[in-house]
């Protein structure tokens, strides 16, 4: 990018990831931590555990308001791999769903590490991307944080084309690490999503409705029902965000999540006035997900 040190790489909006020091800011006073050499750690790195460059952890707060408890309980994860060990670090990184910690950030390289083998790591590296336009208090990712993203993007490429149970959780990752944060935040998995838009034209709220229970548009007209068929995108219609989707999709034969996309990026009509608009556009106005 013209004028951009070239240290300091864009991984995502307002995100940025300074190679050669981690830079967290918070409500208070701009902290600069840097990223110490430990030579403590060299004999470990090269046995496949933390990489040698380390974040200088004294900074680096969980949601427990701890320092040192992180670096713990990911050494602990990577030789433990049971869903017991994962509880802690889950809450630890990330609050109720919803806010990731500085810790949560530094911890990212590490969960991508484990990512390929462990289906723990994966989910919460998601959770951690997914949020990242949150209201979270950090400005940047730790040092080295973009091509733990890249590598991750690569890891879950990897992981969908095997067709996996619990498809969806990954493909919202992917979704995050292509900076898609908002339907990395608000895609269901069309068996029964219903979302509620006003009408661009006439201002009346509609009901959105894809699923097994039909593809609709509705309105109550005091006690009576109208609805409309939505009008799916095809192929050649498709572009940018939903076309990347849909070739994913179809590529992984994920049928019901190809169609539903078909159906959230095409068109809907109005029960009441008649007035077309775009179903994805109003869903994303009208539907501001909570950064989970």
């Amino acid at each position: 990018m013209p004028g951009m040190v070239p240290d300091r790489r864009p991984v995502g909006r307002g995100l940025f990831c300074d190679r050669s020091r981690l830079t967290v800011r918070t409500a208070g006073p701009r902290r600069n931590l840097q990223v110490v050499p430990d030579t403590a750690l060299q004999e470990h790195a090269a046995s496949g555990g933390f990489d040698v460059r380390v974040i200088d952890w004294a900074q680096m707060y969980d949601w427990g308001r701890e320092v040192h408890r992180v670096p713990q309980l990911l050494e602990r994860v990577r030789w433990h791999e049971d869903a017991e060990a994962w509880k802690e670090p889950a809450w630890r990184l990330v609050l109720e769903h919803d806010l990731v910690s500085p810790a949560g950030f530094a911890a990212l390289p590490h969960l991508v590490r484990l990512a390929p083998r462990s289906a723990e790591a994966r989910g919460l590296a998601g959770k951690i991307l997914e949020r990242a336009a949150g209201r979270h208090g950090c400005d940047d990712l730790p040092a080295d944080c973009a091509d733990a993203v890249e590598e991750f993007g690569a890891v879950l490429d990897r992981h969908l084309r095997s067709r996996p149970v619990g498809y969806l959780v990954s493909f919202r990752a992917l979704l995050a690490v292509r900076e898609e944060y908002h339907w990395a935040n608000a895609l269901e998995g069309f068996t029964d999503d219903i979302n509620r838009v006003d009408c661009p034209q006439c201002g009346v709220e509609v009901t959105i409705a894809i699923g097994d229970f039909g593809c609709y548009s509705q309105v109550w007209d005091g006690g009576e029902e109208i609805r409309r068929d939505l009008r799916p995108a095809t192929v050649e219609e498709l572009t940018g965000t939903g076309r990347w989707m849909h070739r994913i999709a179809v590529r992984d034969g994920q049928e019901v999540l190809a169609d539903g996309i078909a159906h959230l990026f095409g068109e809907a009509e109005c029960p009441g006035c008649a007035a077309v608009f775009d179903v994805a556009a109003e869903c994303t106005s009208a539907d501001r997900p909570v950064m989970r």
